[in-house]
């Protein structure tokens, strides 16, 4: 099971990776979104704020989110850093159910780009 750290890490890491994006990925990367993902194993949620193509984690807190974000993420620490290691398909992984994305229509047709 992946560690707070270990997903903290993956998240830096995909904030890098969206900073570093171009095209069709860098524009959806623009957003400016709260940002909330609820790492169900571990019950812990990292709330933040995507903007300017990276996402900046503010908090840690327990449990579930406290507050709805624009953009919501639940999945399992260990999807988490396999997500971001490329080692699991999001669009798989989504559509079993592994990994939960939430947000308003416009945002997710801007997201999809990012997957």
């Amino acid at each position: 099971m992946a560690t707070i750290e270990e997903c903290r890490a993956a998240l830096e890491k995909l904030s890098e990776n969206m900073g570093s994006a171009e095209g069709d990925v860098r524009a959806a990367a623009t957003l400016d979104r709260s940002v909330s993902c609820w790492i169900t194993d571990l019950d812990v949620t990292f709330v933040g704020r995507m903007a300017g193509g990276r996402i900046v984690v503010r908090d840690t807190l327990q449990g579930p989110p406290r507050e709805r974000a624009g953009i919501r993420l639940r999945m399992t620490g260990d999807d988490l850093v396999a997500l971001v290691d490329g080692e699991l398909n999001f669009a798989k992984a989504w559509g079993s159910g592994r990994v939960r994305l939430e947000a308003g229509l416009r945002d997710l047709l801007q997201l999809r780009k990012l997957l």
